[in-house]
């Protein structure tokens, strides 16, 4: 049957759009074109350790300040400071008539030296605290100028004969006297002379020239607590101490438990001042050389004199305990320096010092 014309045309036609369509079709299909896009490939980082942060370092808490301490007690001052003011010596009788002293309690350090008759007498040491009554007042003695000189101070007392008035100046300490007419000095009418001289510790440290209106230096190593010297921490018992000084004197310390303090009496008397008993935290024991002077006393006696340049034992109480100790003074100037006996050095604990100055050969001491 003849076709139609153009019916060949329509069919090639036709044929031609399918492949065309089958084309893009699989065109399509290669190009994804309508399904999700594939995920970006992601290449891993090699394993990379960071370090931790180091802790902060521990805050330290900052040290507390040294207290200021007078020199003379190893107390606190309670200052930012140690007021500059002198250390003043004043000399003190203990004869029986002398008894009982006004202000010894108040001393930082008392020396305690036999003069002539074997009667003795106090170099009392005055520097954080200055009482306005001291005495009774006497005169200087040849010893004294050792004592005085390492503290850079005054020397207080009624007179003495000059070359021993001398001394004290060429040993660098500066005389306050009654004789001379220096201020601060009084006689009191309660007491026959010469055992009535009294002073004012304030009226003296107030003359003191101007390269000495400056503290002291320290005379003894201190701990820094109580019970902490070398003697407290000892463990030999030292609680009552008997030193006789001469015939004419005998000095006792007891430890009291209750005060933490040895308490002084002259023979069984109780040593009083001011109307309180004497105490002391610390009490030094000295065996000391002795000789007789050319000088003597209005009463025809020979002067003593105490060496203090050289060396020699003693013992030092504390707190209830004692511990053997070696004294060394070098020069007059020099403080005298404590060791123990195997040589290191010694400290006290805070607070008042007695120092007993036994004469080596008739002085003697018992301590249990």
């Amino acid at each position: 049957m003849p076709r139609k014309p153009g019916a060949r045309t329509r069919g090639a036609r036709t044929g031609v759009v399918g492949a065309l369509v089958a084309l893009a079709l699989l065109a399509t299909a290669g190009c994804g074109v309508g399904e999700p896009a594939a995920p970006p490939t992601v290449t891993a980082a090699p394993d990379v350790t960071v370090p931790k942060a180091a802790p902060p370092d521990p805050v330290k808490p900052k040290p507390r300040p040294k207290p200021v301490v007078w020199p003379l007690t190893g107390r606190p001052t309670g200052t930012a400071k140690v007021p500059a003011r002198p250390a003043v010596a004043v000399k003190i009788e203990n004869s029986e008539q002398a008894r009982p002293q006004s202000g010894l309690q108040q001393a930082d350090i008392v020396w305690e030296q036999v003069v002539e008759g074997g009667i003795s007498r106090y170099v009392a040491v005055y520097h954080s605290r200055l009482p306005g009554t001291v005495g009774p007042v006497r005169s200087v003695r040849p010893m004294d100028p050792a004592i005085v000189a390492p503290m850079h101070g005054i020397l207080a007392y009624s007179g003495g004969q000059p070359p021993f008035i001398r001394a004290v100046g060429k040993a660098g300490v500066q005389s306050v006297t009654m004789d001379g007419g220096d201020p601060g000095f009084r006689r009191s009418g309660d007491r026959a002379a010469p055992h009535n001289v009294y002073g004012s510790v304030k009226a003296f440290a107030k003359q003191a020239s101007k390269s000495r209106a400056t503290p002291p230096p320290a005379q003894f190593s201190y701990a820094a607590k109580v019970g902490q010297g070398s003697a407290a921490k000892n463990d030999r018992k030292g609680h009552v101490a008997e030193v006789r000084l001469s015939p004419a004197q005998r000095t006792v310390w007891r430890w009291k438990d209750r005060t933490k303090t040895y308490a002084r009496y002259d023979g069984s008397r109780p040593s009083t001042s001011s109307g309180n008993q004497l105490r002391a935290r610390n009490v030094l024991i000295l065996s000391v050389k002795m000789k007789n002077t050319r000088y003597r006393d209005p009463s025809g006696a020979p002067v003593p004199e105490t060496q203090m340049v050289g060396s020699g034992k003693g013992v030092l109480l504390t707190r209830g305990k004692a511990l053997d100790v070696s004294w060394s003074k070098k020069k007059t100037g020099k403080k005298l320096v404590l060791t123990t006996r195997g040589g290191d050095r010694v400290t006290l604990d805070p607070g008042n010092l007695w120092v007993e100055l036994v004469p080596r050969g008739s002085g003697s001491w018992r301590v249990r």
